[in-house]
């Protein structure tokens, strides 16, 4: 019998949504401002994942443009009618609501190309998309009420969407507005026809620790929906704060080929209950019906730390973990994980290679800094471990006089740490800083010795990120100042390599000669 341990996706993998095609599972989830955007993973067992591609991967998709930390890609949704494969979404500006809006892209294989957006004429977030047994297709969502009974009150609306047309048709129907009198931000909707009727399930509560999972029926996708009782059915708040998983909620529905139910949802590990530094993360939950409602984890009531899987035929490498069987170990550019902001990784680096043909990133310094809701001179990977070692070996032969490079434990423009090296008439000078609300402090300044390159590490042992240079602590950051339930946003962290002149004119460029992610548990040696 194979074991899964939760989470199924470790780091920031929020808002994930599932569909399933023949014997093969396929998953999207929340990446706001970094891209390449909406990663498409397929299994075939819900615990072994492979990044097959990402739905938004090409230059001039979305205009990102200025977008600040935690706007960007929010909550998608994944569907399959027979033929294609369906993401709605929503593009977020925080600074401007009327930028941005809900897409829908559509793709003949998960691993692309998808389609140019399709925009919805719908206002609000997390659209999703469901197909009755005739073809019909019904668009549906969330937005603030439009006469809300109390602050943050919102509702789902439902929407006939024609092939044809591209477009939205027909008449709008509200059809939910939250389980619970009072209740802020029913979220996350996914409509399902099953057995008859029409199931839709949302998150309510905020997707922080009071998040939740209700539940609502009608005879047509429209309604009138009728509450459970037990609403809501699924929740840790009722746990405390000593839970060690907390903020369970978003969920989405999928059916095994056994006819089996499973939910996909995203939930925080919050050791001390409070702050989650990787994120919301995926985890897995078995459902089981009776009297015609899902039960979430029946008998238990709470996310599994591990759960028996009888139907996966195969487990995971040791030392590997999820998606892609990912390893301890260097992280070449062709590794998937690789990210930037706000534009795709290849439109400010290059890929080179050295005389043993070991392939390297080069990375042009650009005006602008990490603090900048800019197109930054960044590539960076979530941070899918508490405790781990993320070192750059970066060449810095070339970086011009005033510029600096290094590498970043990232949360956001405002908050974030690093530990890096600037170069000056003199030489090279080795800093830790810390960005605090907008604020920024060297916290820690030596000299190096001339060198062509630098040996940087993040060091990471639960909530203590150690700055190190050239095998020295410079300083040590505290992860609970820098994750999202302190700083807010909806991120876990990234870390990173980042190059800047500080807003001079930039001439320089750093060659990242060696990135290795290694949990503090690995033996891998870094060369």
């Amino acid at each position: 019998m194979i074991s899964a341990a939760n989470p199924i996706l470790p780091g920031c993998y929020p808002d994930p949504s599932i569909c399933r095609v023949g014997d093969d599972y396929y998953l999207v989830a929340s990446t706001f401002e970094y891209l390449p955007g909406l990663p498409v993973l397929r299994s075939r067992d819900l615990v072994r994942w492979e990044t097959v591609g990402h739905a938004i991967d090409r230059a001039g998709m979305l205009d990102f443009d200025g977008i600040r930390s935690s706007g960007g890609l929010y909550a998608p949704t994944i569907r399959h009618d027979g033929e294609r494969f369906w993401i709605v979404c929503t593009l977020v500006d925080p600074s401007d609501d009327a930028r941005g809006g809900n897409f829908l892209i559509t793709a003949t294989d998960a691993a692309g190309p998808w389609s140019d957006p399709i925009w919805l004429d719908a206002d609000g977030i997390d659209p999703s998309v469901a197909f009755d047994e005739s073809g019909g297709v019904w668009m549906h969502g969330t937005r603030l009420a439009r006469n809300p009974a109390w602050h943050h009150q919102t509702e789902v609306w439902v929407r006939e969407y024609s092939r044809d047309e591209r477009a939205l048709v027909g008449p709008e129907h509200v059809i939910w507005r939250g389980a619970v009198n009072g209740v802020v931000w029913a979220e996350g909707p996914h409509l399902y026809p099953i057995d008859g009727r029409w199931y839709l399930i949302a998150a309510e509560g905020g997707t922080e620790f009071h998040h939740a999972v209700s539940v609502a029926r009608a005879d047509q996708v429209t309604g009138p929906y009728e509450g459970n009782r037990a609403n809501p059915v699924f929740t840790h708040r009722h746990l405390g704060r000593g839970a060690g998983v907390i903020g369970a909620g978003h969920a989405d529905l999928i059916q095994a080929p056994d006819g089996s139910w499973q939910a996909v949802m995203l939930a925080m590990r919050a050791s001390d209950g409070h702050h989650y530094p990787l994120g919301r993360e995926t985890f897995l939950c078995p459902v089981e019906w009776e009297d015609g409602w899902p039960v979430f984890a029946p008998g238990r009531g709470r996310l599994p730390e591990t759960m028996d899987v009888p139907w996966a035929d195969a487990v995971s490498p040791p030392d590997a973990w999820q998606p892609d069987d990912r390893r301890p170990g260097a992280v070449p550019p062709d590794d998937p994980r690789w990210t930037s902001l706000r534009v795709q990784p290849t439109q400010i680096a290059t890929v080179e290679s050295d005389d043993e043909s070991v392939q390297a990133w080069r990375l042009p310094v650009r005006a602008e800094s990490p603090a900048d809701a800019g197109t930054v001179a960044f590539l960076g990977v979530r941070q899918q471990h508490a405790d781990l070692d993320a070192t750059g070996i970066l060449d810095v032969s070339e970086l011009a006089v005033g510029e600096t490079a290094g590498l970043v434990v990232r949360q956001s423009e405002d908050d974030h740490a690093t530990v890096q090296v600037t170069r000056s008439a003199e030489g090279l000078m080795l800093s830790a800083v810390h960005r605090r609300g907008g604020s920024e402090h060297v916290i820690a300044q030596r000299t190096l010795a001339p060198a062509d390159t630098v040996r940087l590490t993040v060091r990471s042992r639960g909530h203590e990120y150690q700055l190190v240079g050239e095998g020295a602590v410079l300083a040590t950051v505290d992860a609970r100042e820098l994750d999202a339930s302190a700083t807010g946003g909806f991120l876990g962290i990234w870390l990173g390599v980042f190059a800047t002149s500080h807003g001079s004119e930039p001439r320089g460029h750093v060659r990242i000669s060696r990135f290795h992610y290694e949990p503090s548990d690995s033996q891998v040696p870094v060369p």
